[in-house]
């Protein structure tokens, strides 16, 4: 635990970015969600899901690698797959080298779901990332990003 008396307090710059950062990402995620569930009826949780198995090979992943993937519990991954199996989107196969694993794959429905979504994503990211940083900014915040990225990775 940090002790309170030791810990260096935020600069009013510090506090400034620290809170236009979580400002922005609250927001962009919002409109980001709102823009996904009004043009495709897909919340968030589902596009990213379909997104990654999008792009696994043969369309599917086991559920502890998707699962780590997200960054979500093992718990709220159940959950989604089961609500995205009842639309349709989704099957579970068993794993024949593993009877305790299981895969997580796109049923024929959720791969044109996604294929059929991804677009009107993409015009929203575009729209309120892309369109508004100059490819200066962009390249600046992807190595800004990268920086970042980089404490987290095992």
């Amino acid at each position: 635990m940090t002790n309170r008396k030791t810990t260096p307090w935020l600069s009013e710059p510090e506090q400034c970015l620290w809170r236009s950062w979580l400002s922005v990402a609250r927001n962009m995620d919002s409109a980001l969600a709102r823009d996904l569930q009004r043009d495709t009826g897909l919340s968030m949780a589902d596009y990213e899901v379909l997104v990654n198995l999008s792009e696994a090979t043969g369309h599917r992943m086991r559920m502890a690698v998707l699962a780590d993937r997200l960054t979500w519990d093992r718990s709220r991954l159940s959950h989604q797959i089961t609500r995205m199996m009842n639309r349709g989107l989704l099957a579970k196969e068993t794993c024949n080298s593993d009877g305790r694993g299981t895969f997580v794959a796109l049923t024929d429905h959720g791969l044109t779901t996604i294929r059929d979504a991804a677009p009107s994503h993409v015009a929203s990211v575009r729209r309120m990332m892309f369109d508004v940083l100059s490819d200066k900014q962009a390249t600046e915040l992807r190595a800004i990003l990268t920086t970042l990225a980089e404490q987290f990775e095992e």
